[in-house]
């Protein structure tokens, strides 16, 4: 996919700009899933509102926070797959896999801090292995549930604790996935057993301060 950075950087800054932080109102699930699956042909914030103009409140809110995550997402994963020593995935549609950093497959996730960990960032980043194992146990159970190597890009906003904001921030984001590729270390990535599974893992941190 053919992504202009800086476009995109603007369309999702403007969700966080022109759009209240609101409930999912649900938990992600398939079935409301397949009614907002417009969001992946949608990357312009004037699209979204107009697509959703109609929807009951609840289903809207559900297509606008998936499409700022979604949208997101595409940013962080064509931000790692433009550096030096990323390959991106060969089947775009690989659920375990979406590019290879020197040689190690990874799946990419974005999520903020999670609020239900329970802890504090700097416990967190003292006790990293802690934290991915939260991740991965308390993972959505739908399609992209899995117990493979997963890349953690961890948002966390110390300066307003508006941590889902950061999503919208491509420009942070590729400061500090730049620094982790640029030091990357295959001896360096956490391995972890879980559920029978072994696979390795890491967290990009991404800080607003």
């Amino acid at each position: 996919m053919d992504v202009d950075l800086t476009a995109l950087e603007l369309e999702l800054k403007r969700r966080v700009s022109e759009y209240p932080a609101t409930p999912w109102g649900r938990q992600q699930a398939d079935d409301w899933d397949r009614l907002t699956n417009f969001i992946y042909l949608a990357p312009k914030w004037d699209n979204v509102l107009r697509i959703t103009d109609d929807m009951r409140p609840e289903l809207r809110n559900y297509a606008i926070n998936r499409w700022f995550n979604y949208w997101s997402a595409v940013g962080v994963e064509t931000i790692f797959c433009n550096l030096p020593g990323v390959t991106a995935a060969k089947n775009p549609k690989d659920r375990l896999v979406d590019f290879t950093i020197r040689g190690v497959k990874f799946d990419h996730k974005t999520s903020v801090f999670p609020q239900g960990y329970g802890k504090t960032y700097a416990e967190a980043r003292y006790r990293q292995v802690d934290l991915i194992h939260w991740l991965y146990q308390n993972q959505s159970q739908q399609k992209r549930h899995h117990y493979a190597n997963r890349l953690f890009v961890i948002l966390v906003d110390l300066r307003h604790d508006q941590h889902w904001q950061l999503r919208a921030e491509l420009s942070l984001i590729k400061e500090a996935v730049e620094s982790f590729v640029a030091g990357f270390d295959r001896q360096g990535l956490l391995p972890l057993q879980l559920d029978g599974h072994e696979f390795l893992s890491d967290i990009v941190w991404v800080v607003r301060r």
